[in-house]
């Protein structure tokens, strides 16, 4: 890998981190679509979950007081049941389809997290153990798939009205059990190549830094300010990998 590659993930990493400690979410989201630029789509993704492992080891400390354990245990046993199912997909997509199925994910979740924000409605659902799990599978399968395990937890406590300390809390505490569980399985099934280890290393101080400064403005800066700039960023991601993939596609 090149300089210039290596500079636009280190950037990447640094931003991706400070957005998901401000928010509770963001790294994945937004690291994918840009690491997809600097580097082929297998590399990217594996590289993406090492760092958001390192990362959990900084931030989930600063706020373990909210996590809900209960919570948190069902999501956890519901993505280790849908890892297997992503791991599956993972071994025989297509890159393109890899990559437009990352644009999808990250602009639907951008338009959840928009009209979540601005509709002030009633809970549309109840938190259940059964959709407790069923969220986490779905968020194991993402993980394995395009290294996006967020959306789909996020927008499931959006839709419960869960409060925003615990949904924080509890996010970044699940996304250190569902990397975890994912990066095994690519040392097991996929087999890691010793360049990623060594990128992914050398990128690991600039996301404990991006999550470190994100932890502090997350206690400084308002809600209002940090939902607008998440929103914004994600969905100019999103929609720029959906249109580059849809791009390859055609051409």
């Amino acid at each position: 890998m090149d300089w210039v590659n290596w500079a636009g993930m280190a950037a990447t990493s640094f931003t991706a981190a400070m957005l998901q400690a401000t928010n509770g979410f963001g790294f994945a989201v937004l690291a994918v679509p840009f690491f997809l630029l600097f580097a082929p789509p297998g590399e990217a993704i594996q590289i993406i979950i090492m760092l958001s492992l390192a990362m959990s080891a900084v931030v989930v400390p600063g706020v373990r007081r909210q996590i809900e354990p209960r919570l948190l245990t069902r999501l956890t046993i519901g993505s280790f049941a849908g890892l297997p199912l992503g791991l599956l997909a993972a071994l025989h997509a297509d890159t393109v389809i890899v990559s437009a199925a990352a644009g999808a994910i990250i602009a639907v979740f951008a338009a959840a997290l928009a009209a979540n924000r601005y509709r002030r409605r009633p809970p549309a659902l109840v938190l259940t153990p059964g959709r407790d799990i069923a969220a986490g599978a779905v968020a194991g399968a993402a993980t394995a798939l395009v290294g996006i395990s967020g959306p789909p937890v996020l927008i499931y406590l959006m839709l419960a009205g869960a409060p925003a300390l615990v949904v924080r809390a509890t996010l970044l505490s699940f996304f250190t059990f569902v990397y975890a569980a994912t990066l095994a399985a690519d040392v097991v099934f996929l087999v890691i190549p010793r360049a990623d280890w060594l990128i992914a290393a050398s990128l690991v101080p600039l996301a404990w830094a991006g999550g470190l400064i994100g932890l502090r403005l997350g206690g400084r800066i308002g809600e209002t300010t940090a939902a607008v700039l998440a929103i914004a960023l994600l969905a100019a991601a999103g929609l720029y990998t959906l249109a580059a993939a849809t791009h390859a596609a055609l051409w």
